[in-house]
């Protein structure tokens, strides 16, 4: 029985087309910024992203920290919503590690307006911690962030000396999804980090983009986080073949995932966060039953899904073709649950 794996998208196999580009790249020393590919990559992220300047960074935990430890550190808050990776997935190191303090809003889906930030911020007491940074990300849960949104908050942020982060970790889904460019998302925010290991199938690492300036703070940061790497340009190789040929191709992910989504509330017994679906990710839950519960069972049919909390997980990827996805939908009528 094949096996569809749906916990991720970055649990994706570097294409043979990928490997051959990285196995052909030139390299240097990166360190010493000596490294021709991995130049060309930075390049190439600070052009899609409309900023000065761009980091390669070992992944996107990494390039969120560095962002918020340049532009806010100790003693100073960052807010973003309480559902944001920062806080669900970051294991604490904003706090740990930046030394910021994570003052976290609940919105709906996680998507802040600038009305959740008023009164949150705060300075000019010496006995208390000054609001520094804005974090939001898009997409959250697959869901893309409005663009009145972002703008709202950027002008919000501007107006009370505060920077704005985005974690774009799957910001090209967001491209895909709404018709907006990551250029026009990025440019209501200051920073900017962006997966090449998600969706767009490289094997790892991510970008961290902003100011000139922003960058040379950041790679003293990476730097001081073990990031300082050598011949990098293997890397740089498989995520200038995503973004050279696997952003358009997200659609496919998009469409797999309707199709799953609308099989899952066709059985009757899945309850589906339909208007979620707008990217690659379904949330679902089935009646009293364990989340865990459910990925076993689903896990006996051959298709591996995740938790998130008390929810059904399913994310699809460059990996599950059209084919997988009729044999997936196929496969879950099948499952009799809670009859």
């Amino acid at each position: 029985m094949n096996i569809f794996d749906l916990r991720s998208d970055t649990v994706t196999k570097p294409s043979q087309a990928m490997r051959e580009a990285m196995a052909n790249a030139e390299v240097g020393d990166d360190v010493y910024r000596e490294d021709p590919t991995m130049e060309r990559l930075e390049e190439m992220a600070a052009t899609l992203t409309g900023k000065e300047r761009a980091l390669f960074v070992p992944s996107g935990c990494m390039g969120n920290l560095i962002a918020l430890y340049v532009q806010a550190g100790r003693g100073k808050e960052v807010l973003t919503a309480s559902n944001s990776h920062i806080i669900g997935h970051e294991i604490g190191s904003v706090a740990a590690i930046a030394g910021s303090l994570p003052i976290t809003i609940d919105a709906p889906r996680g998507v802040l307006s600038a009305a959740d930030l008023e009164g949150k911020v705060r300075g000019g007491s010496y006995d208390s911690a000054t609001t520094a940074v804005v974090a939001v990300e898009n997409t959250i849960g697959g869901y893309c962030y409005p663009l009145e949104n972002m703008v709202g908050i950027y002008d919000f942020a501007q107006e009370n000396g505060l920077k704005v982060h985005l974690d774009g970790a799957r910001i090209f889904n967001a491209q895909v999804a709404t018709g907006i460019s990551v250029k026009e998302y990025a440019s209501w925010a200051d920073t900017i980090t962006f997966c090449l290991s998600k969706g767009l199938g490289a094997p790892i690492g991510s970008m961290l983009c902003g100011s000139d300036a922003f960058i040379n703070e950041a790679l003293t940061v990476r730097k001081m986080l073990g990031g300082g790497m050598r011949q990098t340009g293997i890397l740089a190789a498989a995520g200038i073949y995503a973004l050279d040929h696997n952003i358009d191709r997200l659609e496919d992910d998009h469409r797999h995932a309707r199709l799953i989504a609308e099989s899952l509330q066709e059985s009757g017994w899945a309850d589906v966060d339909m208007e979620g679906v707008q990217t690659n990710i379904i949330f679902f839950t089935v009646g009293q039953m364990k989340a865990s519960e459910v990925v076993s069972r689903f896990k006996e049919v051959g298709i591996l899904a995740n938790t998130e909390g008390d929810v059904v997980r399913l994310v699809t990827n460059l990996d599950i073709s059209a084919e997988d996805t009729t044999e997936i939908c196929a496969r879950i009528k099948s499952l009799k649950i809670g009859n």
